[in-house]
């Protein structure tokens, strides 16, 4: 029974993890009263009972609960900003080369970003190929659910009001109130999430990024254009690093939750939904346009491979469970 700790359980991806983690039999949960959750030496003794310590708490307080760990049993995998380009961590994304045996007996993992992972997951198999040189100054755009802002963010979208009427909260299901719309931000460029995406990816700028919530809860998709890429060769990188799936059903001949899609938008009459993989664990990347322009395209969950569910995957091979055990894939 593998003993687990969630530091900061009352946020959105803590919630996500207890969710799934409650429905387990090889999984014990350390709890402390609500009232002591921020109570030093009651953290510390919970976060070194545990065999995996999950931390999902702002940066600062993630880096001073890492300083409270003096098990050196205990696996600590951080789902914030704080170490994922930090000397002595394990960057948690399975699918790159190298990284599953490496994630697989490391102590210190940092979760990825979740409009990071579907950069990375486009972009770095086509750097380690040549494919795109590391000089390059690339540009991406993703659309997020709105659950990717929080709890405050959630409850704007939930019980927002509308314009014409600021004082009259809706009761309409989400889905439903788009008077909000897509809305971009980080405009400066100064996205919390670019140090990683260039670090391991092996770029030597940072991408010019544009983030975009959009009123859905949840999913993600994360598009990069390129010019003059042999669209077959990249379509073929794609097979080769991550293996292949028809729409309806994956082959099991790659490990990991990502794998490449050929042309998932004809199934949706020639649309993409960045909801298409609400609920789900995995990731599907695939490849739009010719030799001249052509886009990258990768789709998952936000909360899912972008949050709890690739800390699940993580935890699941620190522990030597199988890799996709408790999560949803195609």
């Amino acid at each position: 029974m593998t003993k687990v700790f969630i530091d900061g359980s009352a946020g959105t991806t803590g919630l996500r993890i207890r969710e799934r983690l409650a429905a387990r039999a090889d999984i014990e949960t350390i709890t402390i009263p609500e009232e002591l959750r921020k109570d030093v030496p009651t953290r510390k003794e919970a976060l070194n009972s545990a065999d995996v310590a999950f931390l999902c708490l702002p940066d600062a307080a993630a880096v001073e609960a890492v300083s409270l760990v003096g098990n050196p049993r205990t696996v600590v995998i951080d789902t914030s900003t704080a170490h994922r380009v930090i000397d002595g961590w394990e960057y948690g994304f399975p699918e790159l080369a190298g990284r599953r045996e490496r994630i697989a007996s490391a102590r210190r993992i940092a979760n990825p970003g979740c409009h990071a992972s579907g950069f990375i997951a486009l972009v770095e198999p086509l750097v380690r190929a040549g494919l795109v040189t590391r000089d390059s100054k690339l540009c991406a755009f993703s659309l997020t659910g709105y659950s990717g802002g929080g709890k405050k963010m959630i409850a704007e979208y939930e019980t927002a009001t509308t314009a014409d009427n600021p004082n009259h909260i809706t009761t309409q299901p989400p889905s439903l109130q788009t008077f909000l719309g897509g809305r971009q931000y980080a405009l400066a460029q100064h996205h919390k999430h670019l140090p990683e995406m260039a670090k391991v990816c092996g770029l030597e700028f940072a991408p010019c990024f544009s983030p975009i919530v959009v009123p859905h809860l949840s999913g993600m998709e994360v598009t990069v254009p390129l010019h003059g890429i042999d669209v077959d060769a990249v379509k073929a990188c794609y097979r080769e690093y991550y293996g292949e799936f028809a729409v309806a059903k994956a082959k099991a001949d790659k490990l990991g939750l990502v794998r490449f899609v050929d042309d998932p938008a004809a199934a949706e009459g020639g649309f993409l939904s960045s909801a298409g993989l609400s609920g789900r664990d995995d990731m599907e990347v695939s490849v739009y346009g010719n030799d001249e322009r052509l886009v990258l395209v990768s789709r998952f969950d936000n909360l899912g491979k972008g949050a709890s569910g690739a800390a699940i995957q993580n935890m699941n091979l620190a522990i030597g469970a199988a890799e996709d055990e408790g999560l949803v894939r195609s």
